[in-house]
């Protein structure tokens, strides 16, 4: 069997895909594949100059529209302002080891922008979506604990890692319930999951601390893999045909790099009574329900 590269992608001819946070990094690489291919994809993005400005390298079909996943009512003017129909949905937008800071709405940011607001806008989007949603999660979701108690570390002493972990944990149990709502709904609709291992992106360097982060984007630029090749999971869950609740990741070394394949994910991870539960406090803290 031919090993999986883009070239394995069949065509996207007539489909609308919506990437979130695609002016650079994996989100981009993976909207200019997608385009090639044939592909509408929509950029949804904060910074519309720079999105215009990655569209117009993408070329072919690709549009931008603005969303800014920290307020919720951004997430639903461009809920509202969509009425086409979806194939795929990739949430890939995201901060990554950011200094204590909240949304628009008092959300701790990292939770609010990695998680509530792709649930939210998910959730809103969902009647239009015909194919999958597929949510970029991390490895770093290993080193994730939901408390549910304090899920914006209001009570807790701030850890920027551990609040990384835990908005990547609840990627992957936001992906594992929503694939039971709409498989109990009768929904072609699959929810899936994807990590791109350890890529060369601009969320790299934005811990606050200048020593960490030179560190920190010396190591990213000798051992982290392209964008490109960081893009390839993400893209085999959103063109693949495989089941419902997958989580794609490289095949290398701790699954840092390489080629896109079925992984393996934490017992927390797999836990559906701890995803139905963060659910409920997810429709709470953002009064956005299941919609099918």
């Amino acid at each position: 069997m031919t090993p999986w590269s883009t070239d394995s992608i069949r065509s996207q001819q007539g489909r609308t895909v919506i990437i979130t946070g695609a002016t650079s990094g994996i989100g981009f690489a993976a909207a200019k594949v997608l385009a090639g291919q044939g592909a509408r994809v929509v950029l949804a993005v904060r910074n519309e100059a720079k999105g215009a400005d990655a569209a117009a390298r993408i070329g072919g079909l690709a549009e931008v529209r603005a969303l800014d996943l920290a307020d919720l009512a951004s997430v639903r003017a461009f809920a509202d302002g969509w009425s086409d129909p979806i194939d795929i949905l990739i949430n890939n937008a995201g901060v990554m080891a950011v200094p204590l800071g909240r949304t628009a709405d008092g959300f701790e940011l990292q939770f609010g922008t990695n998680h509530l607001g792709p649930f939210a806008l998910t959730n809103l989007l969902l009647p239009q979506v015909r194919d999958r949603v597929v949510c970029v999660s991390s490895t770093a979701h290993k080193m994730g604990r939901i408390d549910l108690d304090d899920l914006n570390w209001e009570r807790r002493p701030y850890k920027q890692w551990p609040a990384y972990g835990q908005s990547k944990l609840a990627n992957l149990l936001f992906v594992l319930e929503l694939e039971r709502r709409l498989a109990s709904a009768g929904s072609d609709v699959r929810a899936l999951a994807a990590h791109p291992g350890f890529a060369r992106t601009n969320l790299q360097g934005h811990s606050g601390n200048a020593w960490v982060d030179r560190a920190t984007l010396v190591v990213t630029k000798v051992v982290g893999q392209s964008p490109e090749h960081g893009a390839w999971p993400t893209l085999y869950a959103a063109t693949e045909d495989l089941p419902g609740a997958s989580y794609v990741g490289p095949d290398g070394w701790a699954e840092s790099r390489g080629r896109p394949q079925l992984v393996g994910r934490t017992p927390d991870a797999s836990d559906p009574e701890l995803a139905k539960r963060l659910w409920d406090v997810s429709e709470q803290l953002t009064g956005v329900s299941f919609s099918l």
